[in-house]
């Protein structure tokens, strides 16, 4: 009865109170469909604002070839791992799950966020594997993020490492021909608009700002095959003969490009956590060292290149030793009475003495100059030595007389192949090339080309049965070459028991197409001797290397008889069981 009477008594206060409630209503409704169907581009560009974004669109780096397109150095996708602290620690109780996914403890996660704190970006992992990827992606917490970036990736692995050199993790050239073509490789990132999630994950692509410009094509002047050859056989003796290290160098002498170019000990840059730096050094192009006897072919030539000498004016090496002030210089016998060319033979420190010592100092110097000793390649490869070779104004006769047969002057193995060309070219030297080269090439005439034929024909009198350097020969082949054995030097003085073995050669010798340098260090075998120890690399590497490279023989043995052709009728040919 009482709840009827307040009902009745206020009627128009109940209404009030209704009708305010219906107008709320109706004006919240109103602007909901204003805003979200009639003008809803205020909304969608403030929503927008907060989840889109600009971000880089990662070039990849340019692909090295060999000379036949092999690849040698590529970029492969790879995704990174990065957080924003702040957001990271909304979710600190996710921090144990994390953690167990990176392979960190979580006090080392905290504390690396914790110092960086004031950091919008930092990685937690760089170039992560796919599956380490996922199982982070899949903890979908907040901060923790992934970005696509390339990793650079070698097929050849330690085959042709030395040469080829590695990125950083930045995708940046450290080493080798990644260092020195380094703006050539590189690309250019490009940019575009994306819209992301809450987790900070690109869920469209809206459009593209600037498109990425992936790095060049690098095409080496090296055959993968040759390479491989190279690294096996001069690994092999490396190992067989315990030395302490080893470099080979092949050059094609009508190009000036470097075909193989190795080095022991090597290193995989596909894997690099555990190893020295001293395993990135090129040593073939870094490394110097006194050439020994594989110098006297120069000493020669300049003897000729005076008009002092021909291949048959004879010299006295008796009684096997000279005396050049307090010095004494010795072969390994008496010799004798013998000609230059049997300098070279039989590879005569006392011919090879007396032939500098009767020249003017500023001739042979001039020689040797000419040919790139105490110079520059030119090659452009990172690291390069100049080697040195003294003014001859400084030189005394001891000096002179033992720079004849290699001491007293120092080299790196690529300035000796050089050299070597230039022989094997007719006196012309043409500029090292480590990319493929297009076309004919120029070079600058250092030598006379006539006595550059006189001193190959006494070269390869060295790889004939008389020589010491028998164990370079191929079988159908001629090859030209010079062994030396040099006394390393330590310090204090000359070591007695510590030897660089060597050897340097061209062929085919009717037609030179190649020269090869091969050092050995200090080898601990039974043997240390040039031609026995370097030799044979020389004839088991260019012997492969002529059958990869469809090289003719020039050394075939003459036909005696005729080749008679079959008469047989087709019905009259029998088989074999």
């Amino acid at each position: 009865m009482k709840l009827r009477t307040v009902q009745a008594q206020y009627p128009v206060r109940r209404w009030l109170v209704l009708s305010f409630f219906l107008c709320g209503m109706a004006v919240l409704a109103s602007r909901a469909v204003y805003l979200q169907l009639l003008n809803n581009d205020f909304l969608k560009e403030h929503g927008d604002a907060r989840s889109i974004r600009v971000v880089d669109i990662p070039s990849h780096r340019g692909v090295i070839v060999d000379r036949n397109g092999e690849q040698l150095a590529m970029s492969t996708p790879v995704d990174s791992i990065w957080v924003t602290p702040k957001k990271v620690f909304e979710d600190v109780e996710r921090f144990p799950e994390l953690a167990a996914a990176l392979g960190m403890t979580v006090k080392d996660l905290h504390e690396t966020l914790r110092a960086r704190m004031n950091r919008d970006f930092i990685y937690l992992k760089r170039h992560a594997t796919p599956d380490l990827v996922k199982k982070v992606q899949a903890l979908e917490i907040r901060g923790v993020s992934t970005q696509r970036e390339y990793k650079r990736y070698y097929p050849a692995a330690e085959v042709a490492s030395h040469i080829i050199g590695f990125t950083n993790v930045d995708d940046q050239g450290q080493e080798g021909l990644e260092l020195a073509y380094d703006d050539w490789l590189s690309g250019k990132n490009g940019k575009k608009r994306v819209l992301k999630d809450r987790l900070n994950r690109i869920v469209q692509n809206i459009e593209s700002i600037e498109p990425s410009e992936p790095g060049k094509e690098l095409r080496l002047s090296i055959d993968r095959r040759v390479q491989y050859l190279a690294y096996r056989e001069l690994a092999a003796a490396v190992k067989y003969h315990r030395a302490k290290s080893g470099s080979l160098v092949m050059l094609d002498v009508r190009t000036g490009e470097v075909m193989a170019m190795v080095g022991q000990p090597s290193y995989n840059p596909n894997n690099r956590e555990t190893l020295k730096g001293s395993f990135y050094r090129n040593r073939a192009v870094t490394d110097v060292f006194e050439p020994g006897s594989t110098m006297k072919p120069f000493t020669v030539a300049a003897g000729l290149d005076s008009g002092l000498y021909s291949p048959h004016t004879a010299i006295e090496t008796s009684p096997g030793f000279y005396k050049v002030g307090d010095h004494t210089i010795r072969d390994m016998r008496n010799y004798g009475n013998i000609n230059v060319s049997t300098v070279i033979t039989k590879s005569s420190n006392v011919g090879a003495s007396k032939i500098a010592l009767s020249l003017e100092p500023e001739k042979f110097w001039d020689v040797l100059s000419r040919v790139g000793f105490g110079q520059s390649t030119g090659s452009a490869f990172p690291g390069e030595s100049s080697g040195s070779l003294s003014p001859y104004n400084a030189w005394s006769d001891v000096e002179m007389a033992t720079m004849s047969f290699g001491y007293g002057l120092s080299v790196t193995p690529l300035q000796l192949v050089h050299a070597y060309s230039v022989l094997a070219n007719g006196g012309v030297m043409l500029p090292i090339s480590f990319l493929k080269v297009e076309g004919s090439v120029s070079g600058k005439r250092v030598l006379p080309e006539k006595v550059t034929r006189q001193v190959r024909k006494m070269m390869e009198t060295v790889v004939s049965d008389q020589g010491t350097g028998k164990r370079a020969a191929i079988r159908g082949y001629r090859v030209l070459g010079k062994t030396g054995t040099v006394y390393k030097y330590i310090r204090g003085g000359y070591s007695d028991d510590r030897y660089l073995s060597v050897f340097a050669g061209i062929a085919p010798a009717s037609q030179p197409r190649y020269a090869m340098v091969i050092l050995i260090d200090e080898p601990r075998g039974d043997h240390h001797y040039g031609g026995v120890v370097a030799a044979p690399v020389f004839s088991r590497v260019m012997e492969g290397a002529f059958r990869i490279l469809n090289v003719p023989p020039d050394d075939l043995p003459a036909i005696t008889s005729p080749i008679m052709a079959n008469h047989h009728k087709p019905d009259q040919i029998q088989g074999f069981d």
